[in-house]
């Protein structure tokens, strides 16, 4: 297969800037992805004011590795159907735990939703990024089921090995592990080797 393509899903959990941080890496993503395209939800768009002063919908279309952008209720979008997905891979970055309930129990009741359900219906690659603490046990029973559907869960928990400098580097961490999950290479956080030396952001 060529290169697949991306779909990133932005929902209104808190850490809005894991995407936006993401979406800034254009030069990685289009040398991985020939395709990029980003669905988000009303909530989404009401913390990315909150936490990051920015018009989401707006914003999304200046980063110029962004083909496409849909809102949640754009339900006949093309991503809406899977005979359109079946080059994608995906990430929910931040995911709240409102859309791993309804992702988890086959809930499909936005674009977000219906896109993402079709991804792991066609066994795609699809990365969930919980940001949220503590979790229940029915948090952990959903984030379970969707990792026994083969979506992998990725907690927004930064490393510290690498001492981080600045709110810049722990957010870098997580979105590296974004990539390492998604299998793009990338220089963002400094990697363990195991050794007693100062680590420092490359």
């Amino acid at each position: 297969m060529t290169n697949p393509c991306l779909l990133i899903g932005i929902t209104g959990a808190s850490g809005i800037r894991y995407a936006l941080r993401l979406l800034e890496l254009c030069d990685l993503l289009t040398k991985h992805y020939r395709k990029v395209v980003v669905v988000y939800t009303k909530y989404a768009k009401n913390i990315a004011e909150l936490e990051e002063g920015v018009d989401l919908g707006k914003s999304l279309h200046q980063y110029r590795c962004v083909d496409q952008v849909f809102k949640w209720n754009e339900m006949h979008a093309s991503i809406a159907s899977s005979s359109n997905l079946f080059a994608y891979e995906g990430v929910i970055v931040p995911a709240t735990l409102n859309t791993i309930a309804k992702l988890a129990t086959g809930i499909q009741d936005n674009l977000l939703l219906r896109a993402f359900s079709s991804l792991i219906r066609l066994k795609r690659k699809v990365v969930v990024v919980v940001r949220e603490t503590p979790l229940s046990q029915t948090d952990l029973l959903n984030l379970y089921k969707l990792s026994k559907l083969g979506a992998i869960i990725l907690p927004a928990s930064p490393g510290f090995y690498g001492n981080p400098a600045s709110i810049s580097d722990l957010i870098d961490f997580v979105v590296g592990k974004i990539l390492d999950a998604l299998g793009v290479e990338h220089n963002l956080y400094r990697r363990w080797t195991g050794k007693s030396e100062t680590y420092r952001k490359p």
